[in-house]
């Protein structure tokens, strides 16, 4: 499914009186998942160990 398509989809299944703020949010929220998705099969990713020792270094300082 392309993305076009997914995001089609997305804001049919929207309730009718939708307002327009919300059905960008719906489209940005999935614009990010697939964003996500993309990176993680490009294998650009960190590991969890590694995420937990970076939230130390921020909340540390």
């Amino acid at each position: 499914m392309s993305n076009k398509e997914i995001m089609i989809e997305a804001i049919r299944k929207l309730p009718d009186d939708s307002s327009i703020e919300e059905i960008v949010e719906e489209v940005v929220v999935l614009a990010a998942i697939r964003r996500g998705e993309e990176e993680a099969d490009a294998g650009r990713t960190i590991s969890h160990d590694e995420v937990k020792k970076r939230i130390q270094k921020w909340i540390s300082k």
